[in-house]
């Protein structure tokens, strides 16, 4: 069967993006994403639910995202889900966490 990763979020930056560079000089740029939803109770109260996200951009995304976006700016991506898990070094227990890999648009 096949499948299909695929998200596209909307929201703001939770911090400063974080520019490294692999030992391939290829970029790599780590971001926080915040997504709001807001809706109605049934009893008719307004809630908002805030979903925090971690990213992750290659190459000139990811320069171009360190260059001209800050904490606080909108960003619109579109990129596939990645599961990662590790050893916990104090207590030796796994962990994981799920990242959305920002997918590079070639200029036209």
């Amino acid at each position: 069967m096949a499948s299909f990763n695929k998200v596209i979020l909307m929201g703001n930056l939770t911090r400063d993006p974080q520019l490294k560079y692999l030992p391939s000089q290829t970029a790599v740029t780590e971001f926080g994403l915040a997504c709001n939803r807001k809706f109605k109770t049934q009893t008719g109260e307004q809630k908002e639910e805030v979903t925090f996200i971690d990213c992750t951009a290659f190459g000139r995304t990811g320069e171009v995202i360190n260059q001209y976006f800050t904490k606080g700016k909108p960003i619109f991506i579109e990129g596939r889900l990645k599961y990662d898990t590790w050893e916990d070094k104090q207590g030796g227990g796994k962990r994981h966490k799920i990242t959305v890999v920002v997918d590079a648009h070639p200029a036209p």
